[in-house]
């Protein structure tokens, strides 16, 4: 199961979350997985946290795209930025740039890989997380 959302830079960034909502609802209903609240909320932080920083840091259009694989779900945003984001060291006096260290603490599995045209962002979340 599988879904993929192109984001212009000219949604709002609830869009992307509520996209994501309905695709684990989807998941739900029509294909009879188990999603637990917290799958959910981690789902929606992530994507929240991803496409913030697509539309901070990079040029052009983003693209969301949520799959069941494994008893997870990936989240991957691509953008056209090819730099990979930087993830600074702690600092808690620090005001921001905390999100891309939430996605890394949040997720299963986090990774980040290259192509022609910018850089794509994977994060993994358990659908039944109830063992995190």
């Amino acid at each position: 199961m599988a879904a993929s959302y192109l984001f212009n830079g000219m949604e709002r960034i609830a869009d992307a979350r509520r996209a994501a909502l309905s695709f684990l609802d989807e998941a739900r209903v029509l294909h009879g997985l188990v999603v637990s609240a917290r799958a959910a909320e981690v789902v929606e932080l992530i994507v929240s946290e991803l496409i913030t920083n697509a539309r901070k840091y990079a040029p052009g259009p983003h693209r969301l795209a949520l799959e069941v694989t494994d008893g997870a779900v990936e989240v991957s945003v691509w953008d056209s930025n090819p730099t990979p984001p930087a993830l600074l060291p702690p600092d808690p006096f620090r005001i921001g740039q905390h999100g891309l260290e939430i996605v890394i603490a949040a997720a299963k599995s986090f990774q980040i890989s290259h192509d022609p045209t910018g850089k794509r962002i994977t994060a993994s979340v358990l659908l039944a997380d109830d063992d995190y």
